[in-house]
């Protein structure tokens, strides 16, 4: 790690020059101030949106003015680094290993704890961290923390429950016992999920120490605060969102729809937008897993009924009341709702004396059989960004019809759809049905779209996600946070130049 210091040192009275030079005295002080170069390159994509010309550099995303559309980019070899010998960002590919690294990760909730869509994501990312070499120290909320995970080591960090969501735990964890061991572990960086209050804690340690922190937005929260809370507290919380993300050297997201939104809120400059690829455990969620046992649970004891599963959250937030009109419409149908959460006993409610049961959560290798042990996999929620579910679904063999919002379209995509899955307009019951009740006659057109779904999945691994963001997203943070500090600097440098000039030498 490249540091600047400002050091006065005395100039030594020797010198191997042949040459004769003038007296200058061997106690004369002289500044010097080490510096990192920044490169001198040519913006290699610039547009005008809104009148004003965007300019980006190394790979990130930018605004197509035509379509709003969020296009990754990336430098070309021609561009290659500057003069001076200076890396540009992302220039090592993710098929080759960077040095190792010691990653200090901030998580809340836990991903060790609260069963949620990121879980499998952090989960997996620190099993691979882990098996490339790197040291790895996650913070995170203190509930149900093991010791250790795959050889990194776990700390807890004393949480309270959230006050409109109580199985959510949050914690600033900012108390000098983690200090201290986040101090001691000596991180090359740090990357917190976000939002949350955790972050904070990240924030203030990595300014602290004084390293790069990345940061990866893991949920919508403007989008659900109309649903938990206040309408008027959505514009504070893109203030907050912006002000974390503007002090972050990197924001990791998981689908484009959501850069599109942080872009739109100009949370953070387009070039410190990057990807976090989609990932699914194919090993895990396979079609091997059918059970009859299973499917006897999910339909109650009615296997030959056309099965729909849903797996998840059951917050407010997932638009579930939908798929009660869409059971009014489907009565030969039973439907199979697999997670918990605070939208439970409303639903259970709602769906009194239909054909619907709710398993509660499920791990491990019912979670598996689960998935596929269904027919179809229904996906109504709105405010996805990204939708992991609807990776397990499709890689377990199932045909997926799903609201075309948030990150799914980038999961089943345009030249996709109808051949691994189904998009139907949010909130529109008729379109929805136009794409069900095919798959729900149809067993041959459900195994065909499944068996296309399942080889789609096969094509994702989290080993090469993990793989991009340690030898790609990583290098470019450290690479921002560098330049932000040369910059920092340049004043400092400066003054030491005009307090202490360097002095005059005539050779003769």
């Amino acid at each position: 790690m490249v540091s600047h210091p400002l050091s006065v040192n005395p100039l030594s009275a020797s010198s191997s020059c042949s040459c004769s030079c003038s007296s200058v005295s061997a106690f004369a002080i002289v500044a010097r101030v080490s510096s990192v170069s920044i490169p001198r390159r040519r913006p290699f994509t610039s547009l005008k949106l809104n009148g004003r010309r965007s300019e980006s550099w190394g790979r990130g995303f930018v605004v197509k003015a035509k379509d709003m559309s969020i296009a990754e980019i990336r430098m070309g070899e021609e561009e290659g680094g500057d003069e001076e010998g200076e890396v540009p960002p992302l220039m090592v590919q993710s098929g080759s290993l960077s040095q190792p690294r010691r990653i200090a990760l901030f998580v809340e909730p836990s991903p060790f704890a609260y069963v949620s869509g990121y879980k499998n994501r952090f989960q997996n990312f620190i099993k691979h961290l882990r098996e490339m070499g790197d040291e790895v120290l996650v913070v995170t909320t203190h509930e149900g923390v093991p010791d250790e995970f795959y050889g990194a080591k776990l700390i807890g960090s004393r949480s309270f429950p959230f006050p409109w969501y109580q199985k959510v735990t949050l914690s600033l964890a900012l108390s000098p016992r983690i200090i201290s061991e986040v101090a001691n572990f000596k991180p090359d960086i740090i990357h917190a999920s976000s939002p949350g209050i955790m972050v904070f804690g990240a924030l203030a340690i990595a300014k602290l120490l004084r390293v790069p922190i990345v940061m990866s937005y893991h949920t919508h929260v403007p989008v659900y605060i109309p649903r938990y809370t206040f309408s008027w507290l959505v514009k504070p919380m893109w203030l907050v969102i912006k002000f974390l993300h503007r002090a972050a050297d990197l924001t990791l997201v998981p689908s484009t729809a959501i850069a599109r939104d942080l872009q739109a809120y100009r949370v953070t400059a387009a070039d410190k937008i990057r990807l976090w690829n989609k990932g699914v455990d194919s090993e895990s969620f396979h079609p091997r897993f059918k059970s009859h046992e299973m499917r006897l649970r999910l339909s109650n004891g009615e296997p030959d009924r056309p099965l729909i599963v849903h797996v998840g959250r059951l917050g407010v937030e997932k638009s579930l009341e939908f798929l009660k009109m869409v059971m009014d419409r489907i009565p030969e149908a039973r439907i199979a709702f697999i997670g918990d959460g605070p939208y439970r006993e409303e639903l259970e409610k709602m769906f009194s004396g239909m054909p619907a049961v709710f398993t509660g959560m499920l791990q491990g290798e019912e979670l598996y059989q689960a998935y596929a042990s269904g027919d179809i996999f229904v996906m109504p929620s709105e405010s996805e960004t990204l939708g992991l579910v609807v990776l397990e679904a499709m890689s377990s063999g199932l045909p997926v019809v799903a609201a075309r919002a948030g990150g799914i379209p980038e999961v089943i995509s345009p030249d996709q759809e109808g051949k691994t899955g189904y998009l139907f307009n949010p909130g529109d019951i008729e379109d929805c049905l136009s794409k069900l009740e095919p798959l729900l006659r149809d067993r041959e057109l459900r195994e065909m779209i499944g068996k296309a779904a399942r080889e789609e999945m096969e094509k994702y691994d989290w080993r090469a996600a993990t793989g991009k963001i340690r030898n790609e997203q990583y290098n470019a943070a450290i690479w921002f946070w560098r330049k932000k500090r040369a910059h920092l600097l340049s004043p400092i440098q400066w003054l030491a130049k005009w307090l202490f000039p360097s002095p005059q030498v005539n050779c003769r």
